[in-house]
């Protein structure tokens, strides 16, 4: 009689493997939810994606976090108003090169000095 050898995307091994990390499930747990067999797939998994298990300050940072997941309005509007501002930050210093390239084109173009030098006295 074969064996039917199951074949997993990466994807879904990454999931379990995350899963296993950042929760307290066990091994036979993760093997029933999720209907594989094999003793040593998850080891596997993980050495194949560089994975070490967390270390208990690395479990209740994750813990902290999926807990903190809910974002408070609060967060959402500061969240949107420090990515406005980045965008904005970005199209100023877009501005300033551009400005800075017409600057530099008219003093070619005209030969004029448009730039204060420094150490000029005022």
């Amino acid at each position: 009689m074969k064996r039917k050898v199951n074949h997993y995307t990466d994807e879904f091994k990454l999931k379990v493997v995350q899963e296993y990390l950042s929760t307290d499930k066990s091994v036979r747990d993760l093997k029933r939810e999720y209907g594989f067999r094999g003793t040593g797939n998850i080891y596997k998994w993980m050495s194949k994606f560089g994975l070490k298990t967390l270390t208990e300050e690395q479990i209740k940072v994750q813990s902290l976090m999926s807990k903190q997941k809910k974002k408070s309005p609060r967060e959402i509007e500061l969240e949107a108003k420090v990515k406005k501002m980045e965008e904005d930050l970005e199209l100023e210093r877009l501005r300033t090169l551009a400005l800075s390239k017409m600057i530099d084109i008219a003093e070619r173009d005209l030969k004029i000095s448009i730039r204060k030098k420094s150490g000029t006295k005022q």
